[in-house]
């Protein structure tokens, strides 16, 4: 995939390209989701494609993060679960067609009351938020 400078923005055509590529990312996580254990979606959504370009410098961290932004706000629109495993896992996909290295984070906190996160992080920094830090590491992907 082409890569775009993270402090340009993005033309129309590119916008809507994608966005479609969110969606598609999305429609596959789903079906991977329901076909195979976690590992192995995880594997097939980091499978690039002979056109990613890999990513070298710093910048790599702002484009994935530019790139976060925009798979939250896409997925807002559409129907169905588009928490945050979902939106981790369309993030890796786009991530991996970028030839920029991210690992999924699936962590869990029991007090006050139990509840679990996933995010994606890219040289150990967030790229999808934590929240708020109080999330224990469960495994990483």
């Amino acid at each position: 995939m082409k890569r775009i400078p993270p402090d340009r923005p993005l033309a129309p055509l590119e916008r809507a390209r994608l966005g479609v590529e969110i969606v598609a990312a999305y429609a596959r996580a789903n079906l991977e989701l329901r076909r195979v254990p976690i590992e192995e979606v995880m594997a097939r959504l980091r499978v690039a494609e002979s056109s990613a370009v890999a990513a070298h410098g710093a910048s790599e961290l702002e484009e994935a993060r530019r790139l976060g932004g925009a798979v939250v706000r896409t997925l807002r629109f559409l129907p169905g679960d588009t928490r945050c495993l979902r939106r981790s896992l369309v993030l890796v996909r786009l991530l991996a067609r970028r030839g920029i290295a991210a690992r999924l984070v699936i962590g869990a906190r029991t007090a006050p009351d139990f509840l679990a996160h996933a995010w994606v992080e890219h040289d150990g920094k967030p790229v999808l938020s934590p929240l708020d830090g109080s999330f224990g590491r469960l495994v990483e992907l």
